[in-house]
């Protein structure tokens, strides 16, 4: 571990989490920490205390770090946003597990007089030794999405495959122009970079039954603009000074 300068974290879901508004519910989102450094924060998931994120994160790890922090809080629209707890691993925590991490951990409070409840299900893993090579993509956003419930709207995510390997976004709730702005790696080995064919599909989330298909890309090494059922999805893959969509070693 001492070694590794990456880990790869998936903030997946949370449940049983208190309810900080009003209405009775939260509006939960992640921060996640390296020490006391603020390195990538999750959508938040508006009205629920069992979230799902569905996010993953590459994390570049400072060889000397003393602990990785996930801050779940609640996203108010007016004051401060509302602190629900915290889940922290020390480094000597992350090197004790070689295989990775991937279980429902409680949240403990931020503050000692704070009662707290919860937990969330994460998932870290150490990249194997050696230098894969890594697909990002990097999914933006889409537009004029079919409405696929009843209040006229949808509640978008993306789930993007390649060689086989499939990550989600988190969903966007109640819009037809859902911004995720995510990127999502995938590391694949030698024998399948010659054919590595990236599919990005639209969904519509639902909480009773099934998920409703929106439409589906298949970019190339161009801005990708493709129209399926429901919309358009936009996925620049061209490379520029930042490219969205590229190989890494």
């Amino acid at each position: 571990m001492a070694k590794t300068t990456s880990l790869r974290c998936r903030v997946l879901e949370g449940k049983d989490l208190p309810a900080k508004d009003v209405s009775g519910s939260s509006d939960p989102y992640c921060v996640v920490k390296v020490d006391n450094e603020v390195v990538a924060r999750t959508a938040t998931v508006w009205k629920s205390l069992n979230p799902f994120w569905g996010e993953e994160i590459t994390l570049r790890l400072p060889r000397g770090f003393h602990s990785l922090t996930i801050y779940v809080l609640d996203e108010d629209t007016i004051g401060q946003d509302d602190v629900i707890g915290k889940v922290s691993l020390s480094h000597q925590q992350i090197s004790a597990e070689p295989r990775g991490i991937d279980r429902w951990l409680s949240l403990a409070p931020v503050n000692p007089n704070q009662e707290v409840q919860g937990e969330i299900h994460l998932e870290l893993r150490v990249p194997e030794q050696g230098h894969p090579r890594v697909l990002s993509c990097h999914l933006i956003q889409a537009r004029d999405l079919a409405p696929r419930d009843p209040s006229g709207s949808s509640d978008p995510f993306g789930r993007v495959s390649c060689c086989g390997h499939t990550l989600e976004t988190a969903v966007i709730k109640k819009t037809r122009f859902p911004h995720w702005d995510e990127v999502l790696e995938f590391e694949l080995p030698e024998g399948e970079l010659g054919e590595a064919v990236l599919s990005v599909e639209v969904w519509d989330w639902d909480i009773v039954g099934k998920n409703d298909f929106l439409g589906r890309v298949r970019p190339s090494g161009h801005t990708g603009m493709g129209q399926g059922p429901g919309g358009t999805a936009e996925t620049p893959v061209a490379q520029r000074a930042q490219p969205w969509l590229s190989w890494r070693r």
